[in-house]
């Protein structure tokens, strides 16, 4: 079969390094799962290196003609290939409650929508690794203090250590992108749960972050805090001079005062 032409309203940038593709594949631990979901495998350059290892690969795709490229090519991908869109996919329809990491060269217009999904199933989810814009991949992984420290920091921090591994760059691709690229992996925690209510943490952060020049008594405003918290020095500060620790402990306050 010929090889698929890349789709530019699907993202899609195929990998052509070999060498690359099986980097990618080894950042994967293979620890605490048996199945591996790989979102986006286009003609499959990471999936033949998926398929090496003692895990079961599944891949799912959205674009019709990759699909049938790799159930011709992939024999090995027999029932395991998933013809639907990963961000409105219930993965339970295969994993069933199943523990499972996420892998991909992902395409860079849905891959802060991949992160945001993964988090929201975080308890299956034990590890997360693969290729985003370079930018992307620096920015989840960055620590306080940094003008690209944001919510995605912090809230998959919050659940995940975070780690930049290496960058990418544009001519190993067809088409090549226009920025270069950056491969990160997400460890889950040991202890993932929070200390404070899940989802008054998500607001917190976002609301903060959607006004990041502001202080935090100023960007905060909308919780309606009392007249005591908005005293709390915490709230002078502005919201990327905070850990996610220190995230979680204004939410706590939050939560004591009332909200």
């Amino acid at each position: 079969m010929e090889k698929v032409k890349a789709k530019k309203h699907l993202g899609q940038h195929f990998l052509k390094d070999e060498s690359i593709a099986k980097a990618i594949a080894d950042t994967l631990s293979l620890e605490g799962y048996n199945d591996v979901l790989e979102i986006g495998p286009g003609m499959g350059v990471l999936t033949k290196y998926l398929l090496d290892k003692p895990t079961t690969t599944y891949v799912i795709e959205i674009d019709t003609e990759s699909v049938a490229y790799l159930d011709s090519n992939y024999p090995k991908l027999k029932d395991k290939i998933i013809s639907k869109d990963f961000l409105r996919y219930d993965c339970n329809e295969v994993f069933e409650g199943k523990q499972y990491a996420i892998i991909g060269n992902f395409p860079y217009n849905i891959s802060t929508q991949i992160v945001f999904r993964t988090l929201e199933f975080r308890h299956q989810i034990p590890e997360f690794s693969g290729m985003f814009q370079k930018e992307v991949a620096q920015r989840i992984c960055e620590k306080k203090g940094s003008k690209a420290y944001g919510i995605l920091s912090v809230l998959a921090q919050a659940f995940y250590h975070a780690e930049y591994l290496f960058t990418v760059d544009e001519h190993v691709f067809d088409p090549p992108p226009k920025v270069k690229s950056g491969v990160m992996r997400l460890r889950r925690k040991e202890d993932f749960s929070l200390p404070c209510g899940e989802k008054l943490f998500f607001t917190v952060v976002k609301t903060a972050f959607q006004q990041r020049r502001k202080t935090l008594r100023n960007s905060l405003k909308i919780l309606n805090l009392s007249d005591n918290l908005r005293e709390d020095t915490i709230l002078d500060l502005r919201p990327e001079q905070l850990s996610v620790e220190d995230f979680i402990a204004l939410t706590q306050k939050i939560e004591a005062d009332g909200i």
